[in-house]
């Protein structure tokens, strides 16, 4: 029988070379007997020096990249062979709780919260214990590490955000004391961003992010941590230009993480670069599939690059891929809930397919459908929103006061609950979608002023929370507003506003060449209209009409000079 070590080092060796059968997956091709080799694993580099047994110190390198692309559940399962194998190394129990904590993807829940307080109460004992044993005594790093993560656990199940703020104020200290521990410093900036509160739009929290990881990321370009939490840390339309030399090189650093080759879509997104937005999904898309193949947890991570796919193929008019794939998102998300191992994700798909389903008829302007959808079977809590803000949002174009007010009272039953959850957070968000549909009842039911006022509202939230991942900007849609109120030039204003903070959305830009249209102005309609084309490629793989006239625009002022959007 081996040795628990020697095993430890077999699976957790960074750099692995094996076979596993393939199997047939959508979208893949191939027989099912085949070999499918699996290149070295590449997670980029970390340095995380540890007193423990010799051995555990490459696997535990390795659980830290895991953890700094977001890989959880390998992550956990790597500090618990180190566990086994090494049972007094205490930062092995520090690595299992920071597997639970997950500070970006929402609050732990209670069963997290209790496993995480389990392992760091075995850290601290471990740390008390070495003091008087004959092996190295831990460092005061690493001490300092076990209190950062035994504050969070011990604060958290009372007051989340005074637990977070805890866990970051302890990670300063850390940072300041050990200036040299990179990681240190990376897990530092990544609290920081983690622990801004609901109502802080003031971005202070991300500008001292920034401040740590810019300057390490160009001294160390090969760290996944760095570029991940810049990537993170930019997020938002105000900051998104200072994340895209993140972006352009985190895929290249950790090409084994799903998670690391869908990342940089978010920058893309972002800066409407939507082919570099799309490679970077399919590519995520791909690595999740070989997972799933090899029964591996990253499996899941398919439903979030699909998310960002059909989103950046109905901005460059790929209608019939965007329509297939949110098709079968509710049996991709039944079959991600029914893998037989744990993965990350696995339980999102339901929240994922209901407002993918939303944002689909959204974006083509398909008010009947989106009227007409109802939230997935296992829906629960607040995924239930974006269902009932599509109805609202259907309702004002369909002119449908009923359908309004049944919207607003079921959005309002879900918001009820959420604001007395631990999960109020997402309440701020939610009241930006609540404004839309209070303003497109409004419109129906005949208060233009009113209308406007709570769309302006919703504008305003989100310009400083900033816009959802896979949404609609609420100034294109007050632009949408305004043309349905017959006031072009408030509207071609909204549009051109929405366009600086979501840049070239397919339809910011149909609508503002429309509103310049009405206006008259025929220079400015083909400036946005150009833009269209070269989008689309000449509207090569849409039947959209409002698409399709832009293209016709084109073709029948052809002597008009384009100029930037005026």
């Amino acid at each position: 029988m081996k040795h628990p070590l020697a095993t430890l080092l077999l699976t957790a060796s960074l750099l692995t070379s094996i076979t596993a059968p393939a199997q047939s997956m959508p979208g893949m091709s191939g027989h099912h007997h085949e070999a499918v080799a699996v290149t070295p694993e590449q997670l980029g580099q970390v340095h995380f020096p540890i007193t423990c047994a010799a051995a555990s110190q490459a696997p535990f390198t390795r659980g830290i990249a895991l953890l700094h692309s977001f890989g959880y559940t390998l992550a956990e399962q790597q500090f618990q062979a180190i566990a086994t194998a090494d049972p007094t190394c205490a930062m092995a129990y520090w690595g299992l709780a920071m597997s639970h904590f997950q500070e970006l993807w929402g609050q732990p829940d209670p069963a997290a919260l209790k496993l995480g307080a389990a392992e760091m109460a075995k850290a601290r004992h471990l740390a008390t214990a070495s003091k008087t044993a004959a092996s190295p005594q831990i460092t005061p790093r690493e001490l300092a590490y076990i209190k950062a993560m035994s504050d969070f656990y011990a604060l958290a199940p009372h007051d989340y955000q005074q637990a977070a703020d805890a866990y970051s104020s302890d990670m300063a200290a850390l940072h300041t004391a050990f200036p040299n521990d990179v990681e240190g410093a990376a897990f530092y900036a990544l609290s920081l961003i983690a622990s801004v509160a609901p109502d802080d739009t003031s971005l202070t929290k991300e500008h001292a992010a920034l401040a740590i990881l810019l300057p390490l990321f160009h001294k160390y370009p090969d760290h996944p941590g760095l570029a991940h939490y810049i990537i993170h840390t930019c997020d938002t339309p105000a900051l998104a230009p200072e994340g895209l030399q993140a972006a352009e090189v985190y895929a290249k650093i950790a090409p084994s993480s799903p998670h690391a080759l869908h990342m940089p879509s978010h920058i893309f997104a972002r800066l409407g670069m939507w082919q570099p937005d799309i490679a970077s999904n399919l590519a995520s898309l791909a690595a999740s599939q070989k997972d799933e193949a090899a029964h591996r947890p990253g499996t899941a991570h398919q439903m979030h690059a699909d998310e960002f796919l059909i989103y950046a193929w109905l901005q460059t008019g790929e209608d019939a891929k965007a329509r297939d794939l949110t098709n079968q998102f509710r049996s991709i998300s039944d079959r991600m809930a029914a893998l037989p191992y744990p993965d990350d994700m696995k339980f999102s798909g339901s929240d994922r397919d209901n407002r993918i389903r939303v944002i689909f008829p959204m974006e083509m302007h398909d008010w009947n459908a989106l009227a007409a959808l109802t939230p997935d079977p296992g829906t629960t809590g607040d995924s239930a929103f974006a269902i009932y803000w599509g109805q609202g949002v259907a309702a004002g174009h369909l002119h449908d006061p009923q359908l309004a007010a049944a919207a607003l009272t079921r959005y309002d039953s879900v918001l009820a609950k959420l604001k007395t959850s631990s999960d109020y957070a997402d309440a701020n968000a939610a009241q930006i979608e609540r404004n839309e549909i209070v303003a497109w009842k409004a419109f129906t039911e005949n208060h233009p002023a009113a209308a406007i006022t709570a769309m302006r509202m919703a504008a305003d939230q989100q310009d400083k929370l900033g816009q959802g991942e896979v949404d609609i900007p609420a100034r294109e849609m007050l632009g949408d507003l305004y043309m349905s109120l017959n006031q072009p030039r408030e509207a071609l204003v909204a549009y051109k506003a929405s366009l600086k903070l979501s840049p070239n959305r397919l339809n910011g830009l149909l609508g503002a060449g429309e509103a310049a249209e009405a206006l008259g102005n025929e220079a400015a309609a083909k400036s946005f209209y150009e833009q269209v084309a070269r989008n689309t490629t000449n509207a090569a793989h849409t039947t959209r009409n409002a698409v399709l006239q832009a293209i016709k625009y084109n073709a029948n002022h052809s002597t008009v000079a384009a100029n930037t959007h005026p």
